[in-house]
C-alpha cells in the first residue's frame, strides 16, 4: 500500500459521508436549533404571555412581571461504526466503502430525526387529537389534520413553519380521501406522485419503520403522530455529524466510524399537537 493513500481515503470518505447524511435525515430545520454546544446541556430561553392594562393618566405604570423560564436539553453521545479489512476489499466486485457512506450517513440521519422524535412525544402537550375523529377509529384523515389546525390555531401559533410527522399507513389513509388528494382541492398532483408536500398549512412528513423506533405504535394499533410549530421543539449538538477513520492492525482493517452528540426537548407544549391514528 502507498503510504499517502491513507490520507486521501480519509479525505474522500468524510466528504461523501456528510453528502449522504444531509440526503437521509427528514427533520433538519423542523426545531429551533443550537450547534457547538459545549457541555452536556443546553438551556432554551421561553418567555411567558403578557396581558396589557388600561393605563389611568398621570398614575404610575406597573410592571406585568413577565414569567422567564428555561427548558433544557441533555446531549447524548451517538456512533455508526465499521470494520473495512483490506483483504475483503480485494475479493468482492463493488466498492465497500461507498457501501459503508451510505449505512453509516443513514444511520446518524435516522438517529438525528428519533431525538426530535423522542422530543415530541415526550412533551405532554394538552393538545390531543383522538382516534375517533372523523369516525370510529380512524386512521390520519383531512378531519385530523384539521383538528390539528384548529387547536394550534387557538394557541396563536403562527401559521408558517407548521410541520406533522405521519407514518406511511397513515399517508396512505390520508391519499384515499378525495380532499387529500384531488386537485379540486389541492395544487400539488398527489395521486401522480403518491406524497403530499403541504396540507392545511403542514409539511407534511412520512415516516416509515425505524429500528430506531420511529412514531411509536402500541398493541392496539394506534400509531402516535405529530404536529408542531418549528419554534416549539429545541434541537442541540455538542458534536455534529464527524467522521473517523482509523487503521487497526491487529485487525487489519480500517475502523470507520461516524459520530454524533445531539439532543432535543419541548420548548412549549402549546406548539404540539399529539395525533393518535388507529392503523
Amino acid at each position: 500500500m502507498a503510504t499517502s493513500l491513507s490520507t486521501n481515503f480519509t479525505k474522500l470518505f468524510e466528504a461523501e459521508v456528510k453528502q449522504a447524511y444531509q440526503g437521509e435525515r427528514k427533520l433538519a430545520g423542523t426545531t429551533r436549533t443550537r450547534t457547538s454546544v459545549v457541555g452536556s446541556t443546553v438551556q432554551f430561553p421561553k418567555m411567558a404571555k403578557a396581558t396589557a392594562q388600561v393605563h389611568v393618566p398621570q398614575s404610575e405604570v406597573t410592571a406585568l412581571n413577565v414569567t422567564h423560564s428555561n427548558v433544557t436539553a441533555t446531549l447524548s453521545d451517538y456512533a455508526a461504526p465499521e470494520y473495512t479489512s483490506i483483504f475483503d476489499q480485494q475479493k468482492v466486485n463493488y466498492d465497500e466503502r461507498q457501501e459503508l457512506v451510505q449505512t453509516l450517513g443513514k444511520a446518524i440521519g435516522r438517529r438525528s430525526d428519533q431525538i426530535v422524535l423522542d422530543a415530541l412525544a415526550n412533551s405532554s402537550s394538552s393538545l390531543t387529537v383522538a382516534n375517533s375523529i372523523g369516525g370510529s377509529n380512524t386512521n390520519v384523515n383531512v378531519a385530523k389534520v384539521l383538528e390539528c389546525h384548529r387547536l394550534l390555531n387557538g394557541k396563536n401559533v403562527p401559521a408558517a413553519d407548521r410541520y406533522m410527522a405521519i407514518s406511511a399507513d397513515g399517508l396512505s389513509a390520508l391519499l384515499s380521501e378525495e380532499k387529500a388528494a384531488s386537485q379540486d382541492y389541492v395544487l400539488h398532483k398527489a395521486m401522480t406522485d403518491g406524497r403530499i408536500d403541504n396540507f392545511l398549512g403542514f409539511k407534511m412528513i412520512m415516516f416509515g419503520d425505524m429500528d430506531e423506533g420511529g412514531l411509536a405504535i402500541d398493541g392496539s394499533s394506534d400509531r402516535t403522530c405529530f404536529a408542531w410549530h418549528k419554534d416549539s421543539i429545541g434541537y442541540a449538538e455538542g458534536i455534529s455529524m464527524k467522521t473517523e477513520i482509523n487503521y487497526v492492525p491487529e485487525r487489519v482493517s480500517w475502523l470507520t466510524n461516524v459520530i454524533l452528540s445531539a439532543g432535543a426537548i419541548a420548548i412549549d407544549a402549546e406548539g404540539i399537537c399529539i395525533v393518535t391514528a388507529r392503523e
